[in-house]
């Protein structure tokens, strides 16, 4: 099926590894020009170029500092796409995540999300077209008391993503979510591993803590990135503020 995204340039965020790398993968072989925004992303840029005949840009930033969320937004005026998925909020109880801690991964993921989608979404209004992909979380329907900072986070960018997309749509632009649970990523990894440790006092047995999956496995991060790109192009023309979950089932069982 033919997305027609062709030539689109399309800005992802946290697009070194994990959802952001796959979604940049995706995009890219679509025939998008893609922008790749990360701490260090020239390895994942390189790797694109030699698989794809695309342009790929590479933007060494930290989008927990609002000056550098400005500076991907100067130096990608006139994007068609912009996905939002770089964050890494840590696991922990109201009585061990400390509020430092608390703080510096919602500056990332929910106040980068936000300041992101209005820096976007203004020109983009501008020109009556555009799409913003928030990549959130099951945790913000799913709400648990061990990924506090998390699960309050996701819900917050859950409501936010909703609001916003009610209402841009009025000026042709459209922002929706993506709700992936237990997706196979280095992240999933790290989070099983401390899940392991607090659990059952060994980080190496975290496969351990795998257990239950819908569908016995854990979603793939092209599952969740070829979702972008279908929501993202006209054939998910009808999508605008809704957040779509990707869960198997898991949160009705």
């Amino acid at each position: 099926m033919d997305m027609e995204l062709a030539g689109k340039r399309v800005v992802i965020t946290g697009a070194s590894k994990g959802i952001g790398y796959a979604c940049a993968e995706a995009f890219a072989a679509e025939g998008c020009d893609v922008v790749l925004a990360a701490r260090t992303p020239d390895e994942a840029a390189a790797t694109l170029r030699r698989k794809y005949q695309v342009r790929v840009e590479a933007l060494a930033l930290d989008l927990s500092k609002s000056a550098d969320r400005v500076k991907l937004h100067a130096a990608t005026l006139g994007a068609d796409i912009l996905v939002n998925n770089a964050g890494a909020i840590p696991s922990g109880s109201l009585a061990s995540i400390d509020m430092e801690t608390w703080e510096q991964a919602w500056a990332l993921k929910v106040f980068g999300y936000f300041h992101l989608t209005k820096l976007f979404v203004a020109d983009m209004r501008a020109r009556k077209s555009g799409v913003i992909v928030n990549v959130v979380g099951m945790a913000g329907r799913a709400w648990r008391h061990n990924y506090i900072a998390g699960t309050a986070g996701n819900a917050a960018i859950i409501a936010f993503t909703s609001a916003v997309g009610g209402e841009a749509q009025a000026d042709g632009v459209r922002v929706f979510g993506i709700n992936p649970a237990a997706t196979r990523t280095e992240r999933m990894v790290t989070m099983a591993r401390q899940r392991a440790e607090v659990t059952l006092g060994d980080a190496n047995r975290w496969e351990e803590t795998l257990t239950g999956l819908p569908l016995g496995r854990a979603i793939e991060p092209k599952e969740i990135a070829e979702l972008a790109v279908f929501g993202a192009s006209p054939r998910g023309g009808y999508l605008a503020g809704t957040v779509i979950d990707v869960d198997g089932g898991g949160w009705f069982k």
